[in-house]
């Protein structure tokens, strides 16, 4: 299953089967998320008071303590806000009802085929990122016709090369269209790096995406420096 987007998810799995539990476990920490998991209604109740930043929940409804439906209306009444994902062994129409009106995202019976469990989160992830994440595809400005995908780019009919990094530089500026990005949000989201380097390191190579982009590169239309902070895209 391909990632949603660059970023790790952070996913809580709560299922008292422990064969389950782990084959869930497993599964998803190989699709490279972060995996928090609970085995009854009152741990998991305890996960997401504790958990920093949770994406999804994969939460049973038969569980020791606490029912699944009892950990999802504490939980909305609690403020948790991420998507969750009810699992169970019942089939009932009635079953499905409550859980949608108690705030679930989505509902899977048991047994189920965890590639269709995971189609299903990767789908909910998709509907609730914020506009800053969602995944780009082609992308067009001015004359320029961008391929985040094939990393291709082309000025009618004239491809334009774009380094790997520079890809990255324009995609973020993109998905933060309309707002000053500093350079320590570029050292840290594409670089990947938190300490400070040269600034000019950054400046040398939004010069360069300038020129491929920008009908006059001195005197910039889309990407503006603003002085002493960063830089903001907009091609309204």
């Amino acid at each position: 299953m391909p990632k949603t987007t660059n970023r790790t998810y952070n996913m809580l799995i709560v299922e008292d089967d422990p064969d389950i539990l782990m084959g869930l476990r497993e599964y998803f920490e190989i699709e490279d998320y972060e995996v928090e998991t609970a085995a009854d209604g009152e741990a998991a109740l305890e996960q997401i008071k504790a958990m920093d930043d949770c994406d999804v929940v994969l939460l049973d409804v038969m569980l020791p303590k606490k029912d699944g439906f009892e950990v999802l209306r504490e939980s909305q009444e609690m403020g948790f806000s991420a998507p969750i994902i009810m699992i169970t062994a019942r089939g009932e129409q009635e079953s499905k009802l409550k859980g949608f009106g108690l705030g679930a995202d989505d509902y899977i019976t048991k047994p189920f085929n965890v590639e269709e469990l995971a189609a299903r989160v990767k789908a909910i992830l998709q509907r609730t990122m914020p506009p800053s994440e969602a995944p780009m595809d082609v992308y067009t400005i001015g004359d320029v016709e961008i391929n985040f995908t094939t990393h291709e780019a082309f000025r009618d009919d004239e491809e334009i090369s774009f380094t790997a990094l520079e890809f990255d530089i324009l995609r973020y500026l993109i998905q933060h269209k309309g707002r000053t990005v500093t350079r320590k949000q570029l050292l840290r989201d594409v670089w990947g790096i938190d300490e400070n380097i040269i600034t000019r390191t950054i400046d040398r190579h939004m010069a360069s995406v300038r020129k491929k982009i920008e009908p006059d590169p001195s005197s910039p239309t889309y990407i503006e420096t603003v002085y002493g902070i960063g830089y903001r895209f907009d091609d309204t």
